[in-house]
């Protein structure tokens, strides 16, 4: 990925990843983490869907890193699934809502990098998601953080408004061909990169997502 990049995610910019279900997105993002906390840097993975464990039960079918990064002290896990952790959360910012609290506790812990999974984090914070979402993402790229959004997206011509509002969009797909699970990730724009759209062939590896930056789907296929 960091080829395709040309060195990688700029940095403090809000990347968008999308796709379907089991697509990657999710193992990109612990990947993201993982790299950042061997760094030294600091680290902050918020979630509404899974809980620590099973994230990390999750990712502990490869051997980049996962759990360890997890256990680091430079790594900050907030899970929004437990009542207690919204609860926490309040402490950050003022009544401003998620939309600002999120991107205070980012500046309050001086985050280099962040994951924050996903845009359906909203609806269960506010009445009006969609409204709510131009804002939060404005309000996230004002932190010196390099933040991936993950977007449970299924179509990639079907642009949103996170979508134009990030610095970088990174769409992963998985479909039937040849009669077997295709995957590919595709690269719909990065800001100040120069990159090309073609879906590049990706596969899972006992080391996460690996990239294949000179395999596009056409050579491949045909």
């Amino acid at each position: 990925m960091d080829e395709l990049l040309s060195g990688g995610l700029p940095r403090d910019r809000l990347h968008v990843v999308s796709g379907p279900p089991g697509s990657g997105k999710t193992t990109f993002a612990a990947q993201f983490i993982t790299a950042g906390a061997r760094r030294g840097e600091e680290c902050v993975y918020v979630t509404m869907h899974e809980t620590r464990t099973e994230l990390t039960q999750d990712m502990a079918a490869f051997d980049f890193g996962f759990e360890k990064a997890m256990r680091a002290s430079n790594t900050h896990f907030l899970d929004l699934t437990d009542e207690s952790a919204r609860q926490t959360l309040t402490q950050y910012g003022s009544a401003g809502g998620l939309r600002n609290r999120v991107p205070a506790m980012l500046e309050g812990l001086d985050a280099d990098r962040a994951v924050i999974d996903s845009t359906m984090l909203l609806e269960h914070f506010v009445d009006d998601p969609d409204a709510e979402l131009t804002e939060f993402i404005t309000r996230l790229k004002d932190t010196d953080t390099t933040i991936i959004l993950i977007s449970e997206m299924t179509d990639p011509t079907a642009y949103s408004n996170e979508h134009y509002l990030a610095h970088g969009v990174l769409f992963f797909h998985n479909f039937l061909e040849g009669g077997g699970m295709t995957r590919a990730v595709q690269l719909i724009k990065m800001r100040g990169t120069a990159i090309d759209c073609d879906m590049r062939s990706i596969e899972f590896t006992d080391g996460g997502i690996q990239v294949y930056p000179d395999r596009t789907l056409e050579e491949t296929y045909g």
